[in-house]
């Protein structure tokens, strides 16, 4: 064997060796628990999780995109449902970066449960109002035509916003309500009312104005009974408290409330 035919030989060990080392490495890579995420703007990405109320789902994705286009490798995601629900799902350890919920009794629970990072700020209130579809077939005029036999009424579940707002509206005019439906979301109470599952349904003067021609909207005096303000805050223990803080200032200044407001929301 000559000398460069036995250095070839050498060199193709050496890359064998390289090689089953190389795949060790990706094989053990693959199997780990954990991986470095990075920092923005390395490659990777980071995720602020915001949970909210199901009312707020439009202008918050609107304000979701306004954040991630002024933070480089930041996403935001969210969920939104019933402000009840996301509290009992933080509290049994969801990892959420910010809570704002629909009304104060719901922060309430989360505060008492010593998860909130921050006090609560309020950032927007809302109002009720009855939905019925397009057309109201079912002549609906006022509150009062809510408690009669022949109309199908849904309305949200006490322990959801939308519903203890309903309890303080039917405690108000001394109207008893008897609900085919109580639903965990006003979001729900608003699709069954635009798909003409129901006659009529209690929810707010946003939600009316995000469904367009799907429903009509009628205004009832008692609605002054039962305003819901809505409460902001971090989480304790939230992989971004910082970035959860800066998102909540961005609710807070003129374009969030702008976004809010085009949406019917009030300002505060």
């Amino acid at each position: 064997m000559s000398a460069g035919s036995g250095i070839t030989s050498r060199r193709g060990l050496f890359a064998a060796a390289g090689a089953a080392l190389l795949a060790s490495a990706t094989a053990c890579s693959g199997a780990g628990d954990t991986q470095d995420l990075g920092e923005p703007g390395d490659g990777q990405q980071t995720t602020l999780m915001v949970f909210a109320a199901a009312s707020l789902q439009d202008p918050f994705e609107e304000i979701g995109a306004e954040f991630e286009a002024a933070h480089e490798g930041v996403g935001v995601d969210f969920s939104f449902t019933g402000s009840s629900g996301l509290v009992t799902q933080i509290q049994e350890g969801a990892p959420a970066d910010v809570f704002a919920s629909a009304d104060t009794a719901n922060m309430d629970k989360l505060v008492d449960s010593e998860l909130s990072a921050a006090d609560p700020v309020a950032f927007t209130s809302n109002t009720l109002m009855i939905a019925v579809p397009a057309g109201n077939p079912a002549a609906v005029t006022d509150l009062a035509s809510l408690t009669e036999e022949d109309v199908a009424l849904v309305l949200c579940a006490p322990e959801v916003p939308c519903g203890a707002a309903t309890q303080e509206v039917a405690s108000a005019s001394g109207l008893g309500f008897d609900p085919v439906s109580q639903e965990q979301s006003v979001t729900d109470v608003l699709g069954k009312v635009s798909t003409g599952e129901a006659d009529a349904g209690l929810v707010y003067v946003t939600d009316v104005q995000k469904a367009g021609e799907a429903v009509e909207g009628i205004e009832f005096p008692e609605a002054v009974d039962a305003v819901n303000t809505y409460p902001i805050t971090t989480v304790r223990g939230a992989d971004n408290a910082a970035l959860g803080q800066e998102f909540i200032d961005l609710v807070l200044d003129e374009t969030g409330q702008d976004i809010l407001s085009a949406h019917g929301f009030m300002r505060l």
